[in-house]
């Protein structure tokens, strides 16, 4: 793996993470037009693959430590909740409103969690492959497009003052979450289903980025972290091999670096996109990508 392609894959990543258009199928994507994960004079094409596969994880990190410089503010509120907790003579309203934002949280986050955890290695094996990434970015890009009336008098209806997220029940938050296991399947897209999910349980089109956002924080760290000690519990070998299959330690950390900036940016516009305008337009996008994703399959730039 060369710079260029550590910064492509990165962009990638940072742009797409926190936007319903699904990372995964565009990172797949990404990687199969940059010529990556194929053979290479006699090299071990499963352990460049496998490498790959875990930077892709890897430079999520990226689009963590972006929603956690944005969105300081409420991680702040919910350290200080559970400070709360803890000393009753140091909680106050807002300390009061971050402990219950973090516990929405953590319900929203266990689902997919469980799910994930018992049928990682079966999705993993049956799912990551051009057909179900495809149809998967072409439903939930029609979804979208079908849905785009719905979505605007959801922008219509929401301007009320206040915190939208304080106002979340714990039911909600439980129906977000299982949306989320919708998401294992690649090319579904987490932020996809955690926006639906919010606008279906009353939540404003730009609350429910929010929570899609502070959501992925420990749903992204997780897989992220898992993925980490994954090389690390191989032991020196095989973080060799990790390392030397994508060309060392730099375009790890130039990844990462990238992934931070683009996921800053994006996050931010989407924030102003929803404000006044609906999905559609990921939806046609979606439709257009499924396309050029099929198309890539059918010439022989990605593997069947």
């Amino acid at each position: 793996m060369t710079l260029f392609d550590a910064i492509i894959l990165g962009i990638v990543e940072g742009v797409t993470e926190y936007l319903p258009v699904s990372s995964t199928g565009h990172l797949i994507l990404a990687a199969s037009m940059l010529g990556l994960g194929k053979t290479d004079g006699g090299s071990n094409l499963a352990a460049i693959k496998e490498s790959l596969d875990q930077f892709e994880i890897i430079i999520q990190g990226g689009a963590i430590l972006a929603v956690a410089g944005l969105y300081w503010k409420r991680l702040r509120t919910m350290a200080q909740g559970c400070v709360g907790v803890a000393l009753p003579s140091r909680a106050t309203t807002e300390s009061r409103i971050g402990f219950g934002l973090l516990v929405k949280l953590v319900i929203a986050f266990i689902p997919a969690a469980v799910i994930g955890l018992a049928f990682r290695k079966t999705i993993k094996a049956h799912l990551f492959f051009p057909g179900p990434v495809v149809a998967a970015l072409l439903v939930g890009g029609v979804a979208m497009v079908l849905l785009k009336s719905w979505n605007q008098k959801k922008i219509e209806k929401h301007y009320e003052p206040g915190d939208a997220l304080a106002r979340l029940t714990l039911k909600g938050a439980l129906i977000i979450g299982m949306m989320q296991i919708l998401a294992m399947m690649p090319g579904t897209s987490r932020s996809l289903v955690t926006l639906l999910g919010g606008m279906l349980v009353g939540l404003s089109p730009v609350a429910a980025a929010e929570f899609a956002f502070l959501l992925g924080l420990p749903t992204l760290g997780a897989a992220s972290l898992y993925e980490s000690l994954s090389v690390i519990k191989g032991g020196s070998e095989s973080i060799h091999q990790f390392i030397t299959a994508l060309g060392g330690p730099l375009p790890i950390i130039v990844g990462l670096v990238t992934a931070t900036i683009s996921a800053a940016i994006s996050v931010k516009w989407l924030v102003k996109w929803l404000g006044n305008h609906t999905l559609a337009l990921f939806g046609w996008w979606r439709i257009v990508v499924a396309g050029s994703f099929a198309w890539a399959v059918y010439a022989g730039w990605i593997a069947r």
